[in-house]
C-alpha cells in the first residue's frame, strides 16, 4: 500500500490524453521484387496490415509447428534447461500442482547464474484458492524465496475493472468474468513459442491445442516487450511469513503507474501511453534503422488485444483490427478458410466477415464432451450448453444466407473428457488459402478465442504468419489435418427432435399386452435448456 502511495503522489503529474498521442507502424515498404515473389493477394494483405501492427520477417526452418500436449511439454522444459539469459512465460495460470515444472525452473537457475526468470499469469486465477489451498502464487512463491526477486520476477495482472464491494461481494470465480491475463508468451533466450495452451497437468497431457514456435531475436524481443510492459502494470509476488498462505501480492514503486483501484482514470492513462508504442513499433533507438532482409519467405505480424487498459473510446489494440482487415479478403470461391475456438462464441464481426464472403469455409469447435466444463459443478455445468447454443445460431445463420453448402461446422471429440482416455479441445486459430490453392498461406496462432469477451475484458497476445514457403504451408495444413482426425459433422437437424420407439405396458385387464409407442425426443447432447438461452442473452459477452 505504501508504495502505491508512494507512485500516486510523486508520479502523478499531469499526463496528455491519450487522444493526443498518435504512433503509427514504423514499417518500411517491401521492395516490389520482393513483394512480387509472393502471391498478388498476399501483397494486397500486407499493405493492410503494414498499417496496423510491426512486421518482422523470418526464412524455412524459423517455424515449428508442434501438434501434441506431449510436444509441449517436453519442448517447454527442453527450452528452459538450455536457456542462458533469459527464460519469460505469460500464461493465464500455472497448475498448482506443477511441482516438476518448478524443479526445471529450479535446476535451471541453480546451474546459470546469468539466467533471469520472468513469469507473467493472472492475479484472480493465480490466487482463487488462497489461503485455504495451494494455488499458483503459493506454488512459485519457493522460488523468489531462493534466487531472490532480482533473478526470478513473477508478475500478476488484476484487472483494473474490479474493485470494492463488487469485488468482495461476488464469488471467486465469477470475479474473473471481469477480465484476465490471457496471453501465452513461452520466451527461451531469442526463441518464442505462442500458443492456446496454459501451464497445467491437462494442457501437457489430454488437452488438444496449438503451439507454434519462432526461433528468431527480433521477434522475440519484441514479446520480451510485451512481457515486460503488462509486468509493469501488474502486482508482484513476494515470501511473507506473516500470511497464512506465505505469498503477498506487492506494487512496485517502479511500476509505471498506481495500483488501479486507487486512481483508475491514472491507471488508464498511464498503461495506454506506455502499451500504444509497443503495439506499433519496432524497438528502434535513434541510431537504428530498420532493414528488411534480402530475402524472406514468411512474415509475421505481432497482435494483441488490451481494451481493458486502453480508454473507452481510444482502443489502440492491434488484434482486432488486423483480423478484421485479413477478413475482408475472403471475396473469391476459389478461397478456403478453417476457424477453430474450443468455446465458440464468435464475435458478431467475425462472424458476419466469414458468413458474408465468398470463401468456402469449416468451423471446428469442441464437442459438450470435449468441453472441459463437461459435468463440471456449479453454473460451470451448463457451459457447455452455452456454447453448444452459440453454434446452432451459427448454423442458423449459415443457412439463412444459402451458405449451408460452402460452410461447414465440426465437433471435436476424442473420448469422454475427465474420463479414462478422454481429452478436451482448446485450440483457437484461423487458416487462409490464397485463390486456387488448398494449403493455407495465411494463420493466426495465439490465447484469443475470438470472443466479444477477449475483445473487450482480457488481454489477449497473437501473430499473423503469412508465407510463401511450400514446407511452412504443408505443415499448416497438416496441423489442419491433425486436428481433423477427431470430428463429426454438425448439423441444424442434429437439434430437431427425432423418432424413438418405447415399449408402453398397459395395466389392469391388458397388462399382458404390450404397446410399441412412437415419441419424439432431442438427444440428450444436444438439449439447450431455456435456462442456458437466458443466460447467453445476459451474459454471453462475457463467455
Amino acid at each position: 500500500m505504501l508504495s502505491s502511495v508512494y507512485s500516486y503522489l510523486f508520479r502523478s503529474g499531469a499526463t496528455p490524453s491519450t487522444s493526443s498521442r498518435e504512433y503509427s507502424t514504423n514499417n518500411p515498404v517491401i521492395p516490389t521484387a520482393m513483394a512480387n515473389t509472393f502471391h498478388p493477394r498476399l501483397r494486397s494483405i500486407f499493405l493492410q496490415l503494414d498499417a496496423i501492427a510491426p512486421r518482422f520477417v523470418l526464412n524455412r526452418g524459423d517455424i515449428d509447428i508442434l501438434t501434441s500436449p506431449e510436444s509441449f511439454y517436453n519442448t517447454l522444459k527442453q527450452k528452459i534447461a538450455a536457456a542462458q539469459s533469459r527464460v519469460f512465460l505469460s500464461t493465464l495460470y500455472i497448475g498448482k500442482h506443477q511441482t516438476e515444472l518448478m524443479d526445471v525452473i529450479d535446476e535451471a537457475l541453480t546451474a546459470n547464474e546469468d539466467l533471469k526468470v520472468y513469469i507473467l499469469t493472472d492475479a484472480l486465477r493465480g490466487t482463487r484458492e488462497a489461503p485455504e489451498a495451494p494455488c499458483s502464487a503459493s506454488l512459485l512463491v519457493p522460488l523468489v524465496e531462493k534466487h531472490g526477486k532480482h533473478r526470478i520476477d513473477i508478475r500478476m495482472y488484476h484487472t483494473p475493472h474490479l474493485a470494492g464491494f463488487t469485488k468482495h461481494l461476488a464469488p471467486k470465480r465469477i470475479n474473473e468474468g471481469w477480465g484476465l491475463q490471457h496471453m501465452k508468451l513461452y520466451g527461451f533466450d531469442n526463441e518464442i513459442m505462442l500458443s492456446g495452451a496454459n501451464l497445467s497437468q491437462d494442457y501437457f497431457t489430454d488437452r488438444q491445442d496449438r503451439y507454434y514456435v519462432f526461433k528468431n531475436k527480433l521477434l522475440t524481443d519484441y514479446y520480451f516487450r510485451i512481457h515486460e510492459a503488462v509486468s509493469l502494470l501488474s502486482y508482484q509476488v513476494l515470501p511473507s511469513s506473516k500470511l497464512v498462505q506465505g505469498f503477498r501480492l506487492d506494487w512496485p514503486t517502479s511500476n509505471k503507474s498506481c495500483e488501479p483501484h486507487m486512481n483508475l482514470h491514472r491507471f488508464i492513462s498511464d498503461s495506454s501511453y506506455l502499451l500504444d508504442p509497443i503495439l506499433k513499433q519496432h524497438n528502434l533507438t535513434a541510431f537504428d534503422e530498420y532493414k528488411d532482409t534480402d530475402d524472406f519467405d514468411t512474415i509475421v505480424y505481432p497482435v494483441s488485444q488490451f481494451t481493458p487498459l486502453f480508454p473507452d473510446k481510444n482502443d489502440r489494440s492491434t488484434e482486432k483490427p488486423a483480423i478484421l482487415r485479413l477478413l475482408s479478403f475472403l471475396d473469391s470461391p476459389s478461397i478456403k478458410w478453417w476457424f477453430t475456438a474450443g468455446y465458440f462464441n464468435m464475435l458478431p464481426q467475425i462472424q458476419d466477415r466469414l458468413i458474408n464472403g465468398k470463401a468456402e469455409g469449416t468451423v471446428i469447435t469442441a464437442s459438450p464432451k470435449a468441453n472441459s466444463f463437461y459435468k463440471s459443478a456449479g453454473v460451470s455445468y451448463y457451459l457447455p450448453e452455452a456454447y453448444l447454443l452459440f453454434a446452432k445460431k451459427f448454423l442458423e445463420e449459415v443457412y439463412k444466407v444459402g451458405k449451408s453448402s460452402m460452410i461447414k461446422v465440426y465437433e471435436w471429440q476424442n473420448g469422454i473428457v475427465n474420463t479414462v482416455g478422454g481429452w478436451s479441445y482448446h485450440a483457437k486459430g484461423l487458416w487462409i488459402t490464397v485463390p486456387e490453392e488448398t494449403e493455407p498461406s495465411i494463420t493466426v496462432i495465439g490465447s484469443s478465442n475470438y470472443t466479444k469477451r477477449a475483445y473487450s475484458l482480457d488481454l489477449e497476445s497473437n501473430a499473423i504468419v503469412i508465407t510463401k514457403d511450400p514446407e511452412l504451408k504443408s505443415l499448416m495444413k497438416s496441423e489442419i489435418e491433425n486436428l481433423m482426425k477427431h470430428v463429426s459433422p454438425l448439423e441444424l437437424h442434429d437439434f430437431k427432435p427425432k423418432s424413438k420407439t418405447v415399449a408402453e405396458v398397459p395395466i389392469g385387464e391388458n397388462a399382458a399386452k404390450v404397446n410399441n409407442k412412437v415419441i419424439y425426443e432431442i438427444d440428450d447432447d444436444r438439449k439447450i435448456s431455456y435456462g442456458v438461452h437466458l443466460a447467453v442473452k445476459l451474459l454471453g459477452g462475457k463467455l
